[in-house]
């Protein structure tokens, strides 16, 4: 069973997260911040990943530590879930559409960490919710989870309706490139014979 668990505990927060790749999209997140739980929950319903995370952060000082520690902290546990990433597809993409939104996310499970954002948000804040730290939370994900990952808006003037078509997009590419194919299900899929 590709499963993981993960804590993290600096200064600035104490971070458990569990996921399971096999799932069917369950979730139960309590990040203390309203509006990045709501996408952490699409993530984890579009992906098919149960996940379970827990953040006690400085949210006195700001929003930031803890939705860069979470990404972290996820994209740690999706590293350690894949284990030698025997059987996966690797590769995944979705252009999904959210109203006046649409972004693509093209992904490769490569361990090659690289974000490519080309995503702007019409407004700094989504209620309280500081829209800068959605680059940050994939930044972080891409980075501890050794994912080259390409997010492009197309299309949007509504600053939830593209954070949430972002996180969607990659939820759905990660769901595609984490299936194992049944016809390479005991081979790596890269010719160098690692990733």
């Amino acid at each position: 069973m590709r499963t993981a668990q993960i804590t993290r505990k600096t200064a600035e927060t104490d971070i458990s997260v569990e996921i399971n790749l096999d799932g069917t999209g369950t979730y139960d997140n309590l990040t203390g911040v309203g509006f990045f739980d709501h996408m952490l929950d699409q993530l984890a319903r579009h992906a098919l990943m149960d996940m379970t995370v827990r953040c006690a952060g400085d949210l006195h000082i700001d929003d930031h530590h803890s939705v860069e520690d979470v990404g972290i902290a996820l994209g740690q546990a999706l590293t350690q879930a894949m284990g030698d990433k025997r059987g996966i597809r690797r590769y995944g993409e979705c252009v999904l559409p959210m109203d006046d939104a649409r972004v693509a996310c093209a992904l490769d499970l490569s361990g090659r960490p690289f974000l490519v954002w080309d995503v702007e948000m019409p407004t700094a804040k989504i209620g309280t919710f500081d829209t800068e730290l959605v680059r940050e939370f994939f930044q972080a994900f891409a980075t501890h989870g050794g994912i080259t990952l390409h997010l492009t808006q197309a299309a949007g003037v509504n600053s939830h309706h593209i954070a949430e078509a972002a996180f969607k997009a990659t939820a759905r590419a990660l769901r595609d490139a984490l299936e194992v194919d049944p016809r390479t299900a005991d081979a790596i899929p890269s010719t160098k014979g690692s990733l």
